[in-house]
């Protein structure tokens, strides 16, 4: 279903089913005029059996046959998150009940003044971020349109700020849930050209540029297969002063059999969304041109397909990475942290950022420790760690932070090079796979890096997300560009 904002001249016109705001204590004399007596009697005795809630609720009352009085109760600490987790959930209730046209009165948030429009606005966001689907490959698609109507006398039009997110959010979403026949790293990297309408400076390096480079560890992993291997720059200056850039560097693994070390049957097509933490890159740095953010900020994508093609890396190979460092492979299923080891050295020398934040679908042992509730969260900078733990819980994009010491760090050590790009011992998985990657921040560059293995794809959807790619992160980093850096 398709969710549609439709702002109008008059009240509600032939509009039938109208959706309230209210709070426990609300007088119903705001609505006279409305709603008959009946109506206002019931909504009185509903908000006297729940005084006390504690979170908002959805109730509705039957006005006519066909008309329908949604009842959006809310609690007196509202924040703009539960105002998009309201949006959401009212979404849900309308395609779940086939409610296809309603008009939303404002009356009891015109008591909010300066908060009405922000609060409003969270609340259409939320459904629109609810009402994402990917149906682009379905050749029979029931369409039907779900529309909001809006008075526009009684509130200002959707925030700018909100679009371009909306924008970036389902950006990503539909990067991730393409397949891999159609998305490949060919087809990625022409995707990521199209931007430079919205005024991005994209420059692709392939796979002769970086041979030159000698960004060896990514080629590696790209190399069984019959598709190109790219690193792909995104470069938007949004702030006139020339200050450093603000770094974020994506894994793109469009697909990931596991290479020679090939994965188990079972489940492997899901190894299409392994490119996740490339595509919220993609989604975050469309969302800063759109807003025209007042930062400077660069993303770097590692654009590869992990094959078992007759030239694909055998485990024991070694490489030598972008950083000079020489890595031995004991396993190609391990590829990630070989895209991201070349795709930190060069971010880290060719634009030397403020800081560089890294995005991964990068580990299964970070699904085991936590869940789909929270993203890994490694990092040299506590300032940066405490900045990103901020942001995540007023989005509702958790993140939660794991240690790195030296301790875990001799764990890669190999015999035979620099390092190997796994740990044969056992356990701790996604801290010495983050260990890893630390060794290719050279220069003590504030660094984070984020494993969303559990939080880019859900089964079973989500507060503010359906089922399918979630789109994680970027809104989580806009946030902290927001209320740190802009």
């Amino acid at each position: 279903m398709t969710l549609k904002i439709n702002y109008l001249d008059k009240k509600k016109g032939s509009i039938k089913n109208i959706a309230v705001f209210v709070y426990p204590n609300s007088k119903m004399d705001r609505f006279k005029g409305d709603f008959d007596v009946k109506i206002n009697q019931k909504i009185l005795n509903l908000l006297s059996k729940n005084k006390d809630a504690k979170e908002n609720k959805i109730f509705s009352l039957n006005q006519d046959f066909d008309e329908k009085i949604i009842v959006l109760l809310l609690t007196k600490a509202n924040n703009e998150l539960d105002f998009e987790k309201l949006g959401a959930r009212f979404f849900d209730y309308l395609k779940k009940n086939e409610i296809s046209n309603v008009y939303i009165n404002v009356k009891k948030l015109e008591t909010l003044n300066s908060k009405k429009t922000i609060f409003l606005n969270s609340f259409i966001h939320g459904a629109e971020l609810k009402s994402y689907e990917f149906n682009l490959y379905k050749t029979k698609i029931k369409s039907k349109n779900i529309n909001l109507f809006l008075n526009k006398l009684n509130i200002s039009q959707k925030s700018k700020k909100m679009e371009a997110i909306l924008g970036g959010v389902n950006l990503t979403r539909d990067l991730v849930s393409e397949p891999g026949n159609i998305l490949h790293p060919d087809e990625y990297a022409k995707r990521i050209l199209q931007l430079k309408k919205i005024g991005l400076k994209v420059t692709v390096y392939d796979k002769k540029k970086l041979k030159k480079m000698g960004c060896n560890a990514l080629l590696g992993v790209g190399q069984g297969s019959i598709r190109g291997s790219y690193l792909v720059t995104m470069e938007w200056n949004g702030d006139k002063s020339n200050s450093k850039p603000l770094a974020f560097v994506g894994k793109g693994v469009c697909f990931d059999t596991g290479g020679i070390s090939l994965k188990p049957a079972k489940f492997m097509e899901d190894m299409t969304y392994d490119m996740a933490g490339s595509a919220v890159v993609v989604g975050l740095m469309k969302n800063f041109a759109i807003r025209k953010a007042k930062i400077n900020a660069v993303g770097v994508v590692g654009l590869v397909e992990n094959m078992p093609g007759g030239n694909a890396q055998r485990p024991g190979d070694i490489v030598k990475s972008f950083s000079g460092k020489t890595i031995e492979v004991l396993n190609t299923d391990a590829e990630g942290r070989l895209v991201l080891a070349d795709a930190l050295t060069f971010t880290e020398k060719k634009f030397k950022p403020k800081f560089i934040i890294d995005l991964a679908t990068l580990t299964g042992a970070i699904i085991v420790a936590l869940g789909s509730e929270h993203a890994g969260l490694f990092s040299n900078n506590d300032k940066l760690s405490e900045q990103l733990h901020n942001a995540g819980i007023k989005v509702d994009e958790k993140v939660w932070r794991l240690p790195l010491t030296k301790n875990y760090d001799k764990l890669m050590n190999s015999k035979n090079a620099d390092m190997q790009n796994i740990n044969y011992v056992g356990g701790a998985s996604s801290i010495t796979a983050a260990q890893f990657l630390q060794r290719f921040i050279l220069n003590n560059t504030p660094w984070a890096h984020l494993d969303i293995a559990g939080m880019a794809f859900s089964k079973y959807g989500g507060a503010l997300n359906s089922s399918g790619a979630t789109g994680y992160g970027v809104r989580l980093l806009n946030k902290l560009v927001e209320d740190y850096y802009e």
